[in-house]
């Protein structure tokens, strides 16, 4: 039986641990390859090491004085991430998120709370270059 992300390689930037173990967890399950930095300040060196990536998860808000728009930035700069996916799990307002992610450049937006039954769904829409924004109950087209 085939996984829905059988051999997919996905990073995530998470600062709350639980949060990253539910997503390791549900992503996992689903068969991908999970790799993680907990603070947004290792980001390119780790990410590297775990290459190639088809999805980089970022949420924006850090108890460290870094955004998830500076991560998206510094990962932007580096030509060997070209053409991989980024987009934003964050639990910010989505009615200014999305708009801001959109605008800078992002693939997608999932809302925190993630939805456990989507999740894996959403992850490989956006790998399958079919954007997801998504803001809880509200769909941003």
């Amino acid at each position: 039986m085939s996984l829905l992300l059988e051999d997919k390689r996905i990073f995530l930037v998470e600062d709350n641990s639980g949060n990253m173990a539910i997503m390791k967890t549900l992503l996992e399950n689903s068969g991908a390859q999970f790799q993680f930095d907990r603070w947004g300040t290792d980001v390119i060196q780790k990410a590297r090491a775990f290459m190639p990536i088809d999805v980089i998860l970022l949420d924006l808000m850090y108890p460290r004085g870094v955004t998830g728009y500076d991560i998206y930035d510094q990962i932007r700069e580096v030509s060997e991430f070209d053409g991989v996916y980024i987009v934003a799990v964050s639990a910010s307002d989505p009615s200014i998120a999305i708009p801001k992610t959109r605008a800078q450049g992002f693939d997608g937006f999932i809302a925190k709370p993630i939805e456990l039954e989507e999740f894996p769904d959403q992850i490989d829409q956006i790998i399958k270059g079919q954007p997801v924004w998504y803001g809880g109950k509200r769909k941003f087209l």
